[in-house]
């Protein structure tokens, strides 16, 4: 089992960035694939990045691309989501998000269903 806790959510002017934490105990981070996940209101959560269980390969959605990158310090058992250039959109609930399988080499799955363990959010809100 994995208890993950999200942090740095905040208000944030558009062109503005914001650095998100997620922090991990129960098990030791380095064994599990991570992504972060979004989640508007009245619209379903969705995929925002994903990165290898040691760090070295993330995935991004084109809509974050270039502006959002995920890192992680498994010695902190933390991941990261680092968000420049924010516009009003981005706005949502984010989600850190764990799971199992051998991802070693290769970025997580891009959909919720696969993942175990969620955090219980932190809301990002981006003003105009």
């Amino acid at each position: 089992q994995v208890h993950l806790v999200e942090s740095g959510g905040s208000l944030a002017q558009a062109g503005g960035s914001l650095n998100l934490s997620c922090t991990a105990s129960g098990r030791t981070l380095s064994s599990v694939v991570m992504g972060w996940f979004r989640q508007a209101p009245g619209l379903e959560r969705e995929f925002v990045g994903t990165i290898n269980r040691i760090g070295s390969i993330s995935y991004y959605a084109d809509s974050v691309k270039g502006r959002f990158t995920i890192s992680r310090d498994n010695a902190k058992n933390t991941i990261y989501l680092q968000m420049n250039s924010l516009k009003p959109e981005d706005t949502a609930v984010y989600y850190c998000a764990g799971g199992g399988g051998n991802f070693y080499l290769a970025p997580g799955p891009t959909t919720r269903d696969f993942y175990d363990y969620w955090g219980q959010g932190t809301q990002v809100t981006v003003s105009s």
